[in-house]
């Protein structure tokens, strides 16, 4: 399938990349939306600044850290969605605003979350839904050996449980989710950007119109 061929035929507009820390989600959008032209959306994690504090105080942080989130990704998604490219008709993120809920929900006590919950609700009422939500899984290892690699130091103490209660926290939100396709690429240690093969088989896999709810595709190499 030639680079022309892919961006005339891909049927969605809006494709989220989603994914637990470390799996790979802004590397692949970025290089998904070189291969098909797409608009590129990524979240800029950085400029929170709060999050160094929550990683080392994650109790008296983890309100303002999800407030600060959730403000900037609605910004972020409505200002885009205000605007709409003439030229380019589809979208790649690597978030979709949803994951602003399932954070919340692990970090939060029952008393914040309420409050956080009304908040969400009020805003995640504004855009759409992505037409392909693409989940990157990969164990808890390996994402650890990801997260040790890219060498952001305050990040290097995430603990296990937390990135294995992230991951129980998406895969419970997939398996009620029927309104939009979902699936989830398994990749386990497998390298899209060294291995080509698995950039191929990943844009065919989006070229395919797949049905609601969730699907496993394996991609272990």
């Amino acid at each position: 399938m030639t680079l022309l061929s892919r961006k005339l035929v891909l049927p969605y507009a809006f494709i989220a990349v989603e994914g637990n820390i470390g799996a790979g989600k802004t590397t692949l959008c970025q290089m998904l939306s070189g291969h098909l032209g797409a608009n590129l959306l990524l979240e800029q994690f950085a400029e929170n600044p709060f999050l160094p504090y929550f990683y080392e105080s994650p109790e008296r942080y983890a309100f303002s850290v999800e407030l600060f989130f959730m403000t900037e990704r609605h910004k972020q998604l409505a200002e885009h969605f205000a605007r709409p490219d003439l030229f380019t008709s589809t979208t790649v993120a690597d978030y979709f605003f949803l994951k602003t809920l399932l954070f919340a929900r692990n970090n939060l006590n029952e008393q914040e979350f309420r409050l956080f919950q009304r908040l969400f609700s009020v805003l995640n009422a504004q855009f759409p839904k992505p037409d392909l939500l693409l989940y990157l899984h990969r164990p808890v290892p390996v994402l650890q050996n990801y997260i040790q690699k890219r060498g952001r130091p305050m990040e290097h103490k995430i603990p296990d449980q937390y990135l294995q209660a992230l991951q129980s926290a998406y895969l419970e939100y997939f398996k009620q989710e029927a309104e939009i396709p979902i699936v989830l690429l398994d990749l386990n240690e497998t390298d899209f950007v060294q291995n080509t093969d698995v950039l191929e088989d990943i844009l065919d896999i989006l070229h395919i119109k797949h049905r609601p709810g969730l699907q496993y595709i394996s991609l272990v190499r």
